[in-house]
């Protein structure tokens, strides 16, 4: 509901040329990133916890595991994996939000609908599909455990260097579509994403 408010009230304060809508837009940005860290912070609690009432942890991890490996479960399995895939797009977003209080003015209600539309995508995938938090009938003694293949640091590392990556050049593609939104097509928005485009691909190389 706060992303959906963020992309409703940045669209309309551009269109009705109001900043204080745009602002408001930036807020619910922070509040999305602050709603969806509870809901990390509570999945690595309930991993860390052994709490086999909630179906992803019993499926990823058992209380003989290392603790090592415990947090590394968080993305062992699909709904895991998509949450910290939206937790770190949500993080990119209030930290692009932070970094353009007084730059980019006339980019950044496109750059903030662009943001929170591809996180409600996630978003709505995890609350209708894919449920981190879906609960068991019945609570099992000990879950099944991590994917051995999976229990290697060296994998325990793989996906959160490339979801950095492959999320990072979500900031890119919503500067471009600023720029083409607001026919700003100049040279000045290709210099702001500069960084975020090295970092990304510092990550995935």
């Amino acid at each position: 509901v706060t992303a959906l408010y963020a992309v409703g009230i940045a669209l309309l304060g551009v269109w009705r040329s109001r900043p204080e809508m745009v602002r408001s837009a930036e807020r619910a940005t922070y509040g999305v990133f602050g709603l969806v860290t509870i809901a990390m912070v509570a999945m690595v609690y309930a991993l860390l916890a052994h709490d086999f009432r909630l179906q992803y942890v019993a499926s990823v991890s058992s209380r003989a595991m290392p603790t090592f490996y415990v947090i590394a479960a968080l993305w062992g399995g699909q709904e895991g994996s998509m949450l910290l895939w939206l937790w770190l797009l949500v993080m990119y977003s209030a930290l692009v939000v932070g970094q353009n209080r007084y730059r980019n003015r006339d980019l950044m209600p496109y750059v903030i609908a662009t943001l929170m539309t591809t996180a409600l995508l996630f978003l709505a995938m995890l609350v209708l599909v894919e449920d981190p938090f879906r609960q068991l009938p019945h609570e099992p003694r000990d879950g099944q455990g991590l994917n051995p293949l999976l229990q290697n640091p060296l994998m325990v590392i793989h996906p959160p260097n490339l979801y950095l990556g492959f999320v990072g050049f979500v900031v890119p593609f919503a500067f471009a579509i600023g720029a083409l939104a607001s026919g700003r097509l100049d040279t000045q928005w290709i210099r702001s994403i500069r960084r975020w485009t090295l970092v990304a691909w510092l990550f995935l190389g």
